[in-house]
């Protein structure tokens, strides 16, 4: 039975995809004009079209893959404001719960990618008719070299951003930096029982670029009880049950700063970072406590319940 969910899941995202790609790439060529109304609107459009594909993914795994999703969030979000997303990360299928969860209930979550990926065939100018900000990282070797090219990289983002002004817009960054496993676990000696050490760079970088638009940080905790999935676990509806808590939180004062260049900002940005993660770790404490543990996978758990 999962192998049919399987295909059957996998076909229909598949179709899924390509009849809502089409239409977003289109959108794509016509902002290659430069007429400034017509960008606007084909936005607009392209916008209105990602959200129909999720909403078309949403569909596929209540019918394919169905499992039960326990949310715990705010009735306070907003469809038009801005907002930056933050959540603990452990597979690709978190993207999916984050986009089922959050779906009509904030913008369309937009990433953050690296300006090399607007040259990618196809894909970079989709990602580009969405909106999503490409930014520029400079290496620290650049910087040795060319010690001026330092804030650059900000100030680049934040024009890539001038147009979040007037349209809203989620910014989602998964703060660990990668997806979480025992081994990075124990490489990282992370002082967290159920997280990787948050990065503080990439959180802070976002904030300096784009703090004075993002009026709330919207905090996820995702917790997998039968075992972090595969995506293919997922599609093939090995998944019994997804727990999510969503909360809001202010843009304070001490979250906006000169993280590159203030010692003094950067400590206690970091200092901040850690007590919120610290936080998120004994939420996934006590989840782990009333649903069961999450670090195996959901395939191995399917298994060892049938042997």
């Amino acid at each position: 039975m999962s192998l049919i969910r399987q295909v059957l899941g996998l076909l229909l995202y598949a179709i899924n995809t390509l009849v809502w790609f089409i239409p977003i790439f289109l959108m794509g060529v016509i902002k290659l004009l430069p007429i400034a109304p017509l960008q606007k609107v084909a936005s607009r459009i392209a916008k209105g079209c990602a959200s129909l594909w999720v909403a078309g993914n949403n569909l596929n795994q209540s019918v394919i893959s169905p499992y039960r999703l326990n949310v715990s969030m705010p009735e306070t979000m907003k469809a038009k404001d801005w907002y930056l997303v933050i959540a603990n990360h452990q597979s690709w299928v978190d993207i999916l719960i984050l986009q089922r969860v959050l779906h009509r209930k904030i913008p369309f979550l937009n990433f953050f990618l690296k300006k090399e990926l607007l040259y990618v065939p196809v894909l970079g100018l989709a990602w580009w008719a969405l909106d999503f900000p490409f930014m520029k990282r400079t290496s620290k070797s650049q910087l040795k070299k060319n010690p001026k090219l330092r804030g650059k990289d900000v100030e680049t983002t934040r024009k890539a951003c001038e147009k979040f002004k007037t349209m809203p817009v989620s910014i989602v960054n998964f703060v660990e930096g990668t997806r979480f496993t025992e081994q990075k676990h124990a490489q990282q000696r992370s002082p967290f029982q159920h997280l990787l050490k948050p990065k503080a760079g990439g959180i802070a970088f976002v904030m300096q670029a784009m703090g004075e638009q993002i009026n709330q940080v919207v905090n996820v905790t995702i917790h997998y009880p039968q075992g972090t999935p595969s995506f293919m676990d997922f599609v093939a509806g090995r998944v019994g049950e997804v727990n999510v808590q969503v909360e809001l939180m202010p843009v304070s004062a001490d979250l906006i700063g000169d993280y590159s260049n203030d010692s003094e900002f950067r400590v206690r940005f970091q200092s901040e970072l850690n007590r919120l993660w610290g936080q998120k770790d004994q939420q996934l404490v006590d989840l782990v406590a009333r649903h069961g543990s999450h670090q195996v996978s959901a395939e191995h758990h399917e298994k060892s319940q049938q042997s």
